[in-house]
């Protein structure tokens, strides 16, 4: 038996659950996670270790809930849901995707300009040109390895943490010790990185995915089209997958907070304005090498959750409204669902140009999703109970306490949150 090359063994064990969880770490995240270690310090780094059971739980259901009904999350709910439940959530969704999609885009043209000397403006226009026409050319087969190698990317992050001195003595402590200061700025950054960490998008997009693979695979004609014929062996796979995802997601999360906490944090730089200005502020800290492992890790996770984003936001829509679906189709067999990603990323690089600041927005819409997921993550659960939807695969007691809890946690923070505000 011949031996693949180690990269493509790698790849090869990447499912859609790897793929979600590194476009949980998008720029967008990478800000939100950049400012907590910048602003706080180590005092919130145990939401990385805090939310990992958590966020598996809630996205091993929703790729079960795919590769059992052969549906999107969004024609689950509107098979079995009033559809007032379903328009809300997609039209929710599509709009916090389209504020992410402009600020991903944006931040990672001002990351290239810190290499490259080209205007900010060009960069944006070439890089939309790039993940559009790849996502509406390329066979589903090719672009989901061309995904999974943009996964890897997110190994930059891990490096840098190391080209800085840490304390590892105080990292372990602030873990093992949690501290909260029940005021409105602690609370809106838990609810931000709580938000990013637990996303809506990150439901609607693996559940579709994991749909796409039962297709692939031929277990299926299309998405929508029959149920798919699985075994516990296809469930335990997806299971597995999702576990090594949301833990690369998380492990990335610690240490963006780590390395931006001993380096911004304690030279009193607590207010990001980009995720470009987090890369440059680490040279005179960390050196170089940081820099641009930094500045590339900006570059791969955009081009990985741009798509991401768009998809997720077509796949709903396109299943709210009865058009046909799948990044396996080509443009011609699903036109709509392409022009929703056109278009969402589109608006979403107009956002670059308006007169308002795009990071300012990012992060009070990482708070937005924070306060949004809870209704839908209830919505999920009770999808994932329902043996008429879902059979005998319904969910284990484990996942209904970790999942109502985080839903609980999350809707108080929210409920907190409003009391700061108002």
């Amino acid at each position: 038996m011949t031996k693949l090359p180690f990269f493509r063994r790698i790849t090869k064990s990447i499912g859609p659950g790897v793929i979600t969880g590194v476009a949980d770490d998008d720029p967008s995240g990478i800000i939100t996670y950049a400012q907590t270690g910048a602003m706080f310090g180590l005092s919130q780094l145990w939401l990385t270790v805090l939310s990992l059971p958590f966020m598996i739980v809630i996205q091993e259901m929703c790729g079960r809930i795919g590769i059992v009904t052969g549906k999107g999350l969004a024609g689950v709910i509107k098979t079995h849901y009033p559809k007032y439940i379903l328009y809300i959530a997609v039209i929710i969704l599509a709009f916090a995707n389209i504020i992410n999609i402009g600020a991903d885009l944006g931040a990672m043209a001002s990351a290239v300009e810190l290499i490259v000397p080209v205007p900010f403006g060009v960069l944006v226009a070439v890089l939309t040109i790039i993940t559009v026409l790849v996502e509406i050319t390329v066979p589903y087969r090719t672009y989901v390895k061309f995904l999974k190698y943009l996964a890897l990317s997110v190994f930059a992050y891990i490096f840098a943490a190391f080209a800085v001195e840490q304390n590892w003595y105080a990292i372990i402590m602030s873990v093992l010790i949690p501290h909260i200061a029940w005021n409105e700025s602690t609370i809106l950054n838990i609810t931000a990185v709580l938000g990013t960490t637990i996303s809506p998008y990150l439901f609607f997009w693996q559940a579709s995915e994991e749909v796409e693979e039962e297709v692939v695979n031929g277990n299926m004609r299309a998405m929508g089209k029959g149920v798919p014929k699985i075994t516990y062996k296809d469930v335990s796979q997806m299971q597995k997958d999702t576990v090594m995802g949301m833990l690369l997601s998380n492990i990335v999360a610690f240490f963006i907070i780590i390395t931006t906490a001993s380096t911004l944090g304690v030279n009193g730089i607590t207010e990001i304005t980009s995720a470009a200005q987090v890369a440059e502020s680490l040279r005179p800290f960390a050196g170089d090498g940081a820099f641009l492992l930094f500045t590339l890790g900006i570059l791969g996770t955009g081009l990985l959750a741009v798509p991401v984003l768009a998809g997720s936001a077509a796949y709903a829509l396109s299943e709210a409204f009865g058009w046909k679906a799948g990044l396996g189709r080509t443009f011609h067999e699903a036109p709509a669902f392409y022009l929703v990603i056109i278009v969402a990323t589109l608006i979403g690089v107009l956002i670059n140009f308006l007169p308002i600041n795009p990071i300012t927005m990012l992060y009070y819409a990482a708070a937005l999703n924070g306060i949004l997921a809870p209704p839908l993550m209830a919505l999920i659960l009770l999808i994932g109970n329902n043996k008429k939807i879902l059979g005998e695969r319904t969910n284990s007691l484990l996942s209904n306490i970790l999942g109502w809890t985080i839903t609980g946690i999350m809707a108080l923070l929210s409920m907190t949150f409003f009391v700061f505000l108002f």
